[in-house]
């Protein structure tokens, strides 16, 4: 009983963590039980139907919430690829969080993890070493990989309120899900909400599987790492993978004039009005090193 309150009780505040066995590779069923639901729910479809303003919901909350994971979770939060003020930093936070992804700073300290330990026995989410299923979605259903890791993060988790957006990373979801059903009743909760999410879920976790699998090789790394024109476009940039492993701390991931980086044109636009500065980008002679 014990046991499934904890489980319970982390739904609703991660920091509960004290029952969980740190190195377990089971995964707990209760505490996943809100994922699965998040699939399931996109069956609704057939009980709401679908009209052009929905799809269109669906869509922007899709490429509004891949570019806060990519921009800020991914190349802010984890790598540290350019500036911004505070406030915009916990404004995407917010966003990020609202594509139920867990919170800052535990997907960023998973992803500095796994730059460490890149398709090696202890990356997390290696495809040529645990499997492609378990690189996609298995790996963050793992007990050992619920809490976070604080000590990856330190120069983010001195802000508060990242941390207590960590904590409470259903507040985000919530009250996204709770807008969209005033907004426009359960059809926008739906497309909106449910299989927005879904979509920005697989885009995001193939990124860990399928780009370390499928692609081209452009530069020599440590890992298993591959540029994919497809997941690229998908994910506003994010297929450039092997170019990301070969310079991680560069806001530009895109490297040459023909690899479309959406994420990267929209943060040049935004250090146009002052909001995001110093974007980090490899110099000519380190791009083409090793082409």
């Amino acid at each position: 009983m014990n046991k499934l309150l904890n489980s319970l009780s982390l739904w609703f505040d991660t920091s509960n963590t004290v029952d969980l066995p740190e190195k377990s590779k089971s995964i707990d069923i209760v505490r996943c039980l809100p994922y699965l639901f998040m699939h399931l729910a996109c069956l609704g479809v057939f009980w709401v139907g679908v009209s052009p303003a929905a799809v269109i919901l669906c869509l922007a909350l899709y490429a509004m919430r891949v570019f806060a994971l990519t921009a800020f979770y991914h190349r802010y939060f984890s790598h540290r690829a350019f500036k911004t003020s505070r406030v915009l930093q916990f404004i995407f936070a917010f966003v990020g969080a609202s594509a139920a992804q867990r919170g800052p700073l535990w997907w960023a300290a998973h992803h500095r993890f796994h730059h460490k330990h890149s398709d090696t026995q202890l990356d997390h989410h290696s495809p040529s070493r645990k499997g492609f299923l378990h690189s996609h979605t298995l790996w963050f259903l793992e007990s050992q990989n619920f809490a976070t890791n604080e000590e990856y993060v330190k120069d983010f988790a001195k802000y508060p309120e990242l941390v207590f957006l960590n904590r409470y990373d259903l507040v985000a979801p919530i009250t996204l899900a709770t807008l969209l059903y005033i907004a426009g009743g359960w059809q926008f909760v739906i497309w909106g909400f449910f299989i927005s999410t879904v979509l920005v879920y697989q885009v995001t976790f193939l990124i860990n599987s399928l780009a370390h699998v499928f692609g081209t090789r452009r530069y020599e790394t440590a890992d298993q790492s591959r540029n994919n024109w497809l997941l690229a476009l998908l994910t506003f940039g994010e297929g450039w993978h092997n170019n990301h492993h070969y310079y991680p701390s560069s806001a530009r991931q895109g490297f040459l004039w023909y690899q479309l980086d959406i994420t990267y044109l929209i943060l040049k636009l935004l250090s146009i009005f002052g909001l995001v500065w110093d974007l980090r980008s490899p110099s000519p002679e380190i791009i083409h090193a090793e082409s």
